[in-house]
């Protein structure tokens, strides 16, 4: 059982900030010009094999949105739209060590999904904590800078 010593605001100060909201969609091109009539700026999309999506990132004023669109229905994406449907699949919370950060909330009783750190869009460094323990919401934890060549 986690017992928390700190809540999530404690162990988010400690973080640069919000990276970017992301969204689970069946379909990035069916989605992405209500994003673009919003006022996003698309980038390159991307696959994340490793997680089993496609990622569309938009830019918006300094902030950023990831549509994430399942290769297949085995995926975490594919069986969160099984489950749920589309809409708000996860909030990135950019640190500056992911490691250290990830030991910090598993012992503030935040409990980690990922023992260790996996790649993510961009080549980044990622980790996830159990939204059981975080209020109901997925929290990635994003490192800047890292590359698939650090971990």
């Amino acid at each position: 059982m986690y017992i928390r010593t700190m809540n999530l605001s404690e162990l988010i100060q400690t973080a640069s900030g919000i990276d970017h909201v992301a969204i689970a969609v069946k379909s990035i091109d069916a989605s992405l010009p209500l994003y673009l009539a919003l006022g996003g700026i698309g980038g390159e999309r991307e696959v994340v094999a490793e997680q089993g999506v496609f990622v569309q990132t938009l830019s918006f004023a300094g902030s950023r949105i990831e549509l994430l669109e399942p290769i297949d229905d085995n995926s975490p994406v594919g069986k969160f739209l099984n489950r749920r449907g589309e809409g708000l699949h996860h909030i990135a919370i950019l640190v500056p060590d992911i490691r250290a950060s990830l030991a910090k909330a598993n012992e503030a009783g935040f409990k980690p999904l990922n023992s260790e750190p996996r790649l993510g869009a961009e080549g980044r460094l990622i980790a996830f904590l159990d939204p059981k323990t975080t209020g109901g919401v997925l929290i990635e934890l994003t490192q800047a800078g890292a590359t698939r060549a650090r971990l």
